[in-house]
């Protein structure tokens, strides 16, 4: 398994993980119609478009076979609440592969990159339903806010979770 920066042609490859992703890790907190509807030809789009802008930083986890079966991604938002902060924007994991430390990879990784663009904040959101929510936590981030949104016309709640010492963060729970 490696850990690598995603290009261009990864796109097809992270639309069908964030697909599958969604499908098992929300069945049970966002309307079943709303996953069914989720489509590879239009999350390859999505990414081709992220992968296209450079304000976006993506990491991809490959398997034996060169298979893309996780990604994260990290974005600056015009809405940042603090400065030199940046979100954690995306951190998804093929279901079989969950358990095997790749998501501890991934995230090491992305720490590395904030550390490396000298971030101080780091922010994470993350659906309250979600039972890998905990992860976050287990790794320094601290719970600072919920609030309510909708996905598929049902409201949920949305956990903010912050890092404020990227340093600390790699040296001591990574």
């Amino acid at each position: 398994m490696i850990v690598r920066k995603a290009t261009l042609q990864d796109a097809k490859g992270i639309g069908k993980v964030h697909v599958d992703s969604w499908r098992t890790t929300y069945k049970h907190i966002v309307p079943v119609e709303y996953l069914s509807k989720l489509s590879y030809e239009q999350r390859t789009q999505l990414w081709t478009q992220q992968l296209a802008d450079k304000t976006k930083y993506v990491l991809v986890a490959e398997n034996e076979l060169g298979d893309i079966i996780g990604f994260t991604s990290a974005s600056k938002r015009d809405s940042n609440p603090t400065s030199n902060s940046n979100y954690l924007e995306t951190l998804y994991l093929l279901e079989d592969y969950h358990g095997k430390g790749i998501g501890k990879q991934l995230l090491q990784a992305i720490f590395h990159y904030f550390h490396e663009k000298n971030y101080q904040t780091i922010f994470v959101e993350v659906l309250a339903e979600n039972k890998t929510r905990h992860f976050y936590g287990h790794y320094g981030a601290n719970l600072i806010k919920s609030l309510e949104i909708t996905i598929g016309g049902k409201v949920v709640e949305e956990l903010v979770y912050e890092w404020h010492d990227i340093e600390e963060t790699l040296e001591k729970r990574m």
